[in-house]
């Protein structure tokens, strides 16, 4: 593990502190690519796929990343998203050199097969919390492209099932519903006669 340029070893082997470090470099060299917050399963489906890493291994360093400042952890309906911090970048800028090349074309070949699909993915979002003061579930849905929101939805609803089948709803048929509510808000009064 690094603190603030130093190499600290504690109850590991050195070989062992030197394997750790360089698998937190594969971690935010993989996020850095990728140029966008990557889900736990994300990043599980890859080193795990690729025998990088296993998943303990990896859940191990993704906290303790997080609780050294190199990754931010953003929490949003139960899933969890990294991003690289400043001093995750200042890091890697320094030390990128030391991750193995076939492990950086391993990944540059995975973030550009998959950066449209998780990018995808990111643009469509849809989660629901319970609100106690009204005891109600509020459900917000959006979907965005790039930093520009096309729709936010906020409903209430009463049930926790409910709430779940609006969000399932959304994310199967955000394409639909963003153009019928599109056409409805932009179509012309008819008069009744």
């Amino acid at each position: 593990m690094y603190v603030r340029g130093e190499m600290v070893l504690s109850n590991i082997s050195e070989q062992e502190a030197l394997k750790r470090a360089d698998n937190k470099l594969m971690i935010l060299y993989l996020i850095d690519k990728m140029d966008m917050p990557m889900t736990n399963a994300q990043l599980t489906d890859f080193f795990v796929a690729e025998n990088l890493l296993t998943y303990f291994e990896l859940q191990q360093l993704l906290a303790k990343m997080v609780e050294d400042g190199y990754l931010d952890k953003l929490v949003e309906s139960g899933n969890a998203r990294y991003t690289v911090t400043d001093m995750g970048e200042q890091t890697l800028e320094y030390l990128e050199k030391r991750i193995v090349q076939s492990v950086r074309s391993k990944i540059n070949g995975f973030v550009s097969e998959n950066r449209k699909l998780i990018r995808k993915a990111y643009e469509v979002t849809a989660t629901y919390f319970y609100d106690h003061p009204t005891r109600e579930f509020i459900v917000k849905c959006g979907t965005y492209d790039g930093d520009t929101t096309l729709m936010e939805l906020t409903l209430s609803v009463v049930t926790r099932e409910q709430a779940k089948l609006i969000c399932r709803n959304w994310k199967a048929n955000v394409n639909q519903l963003y153009g019928k509510f599109l056409d409805l808000l932009v179509e012309e009064e008819v008069e009744a006669n």
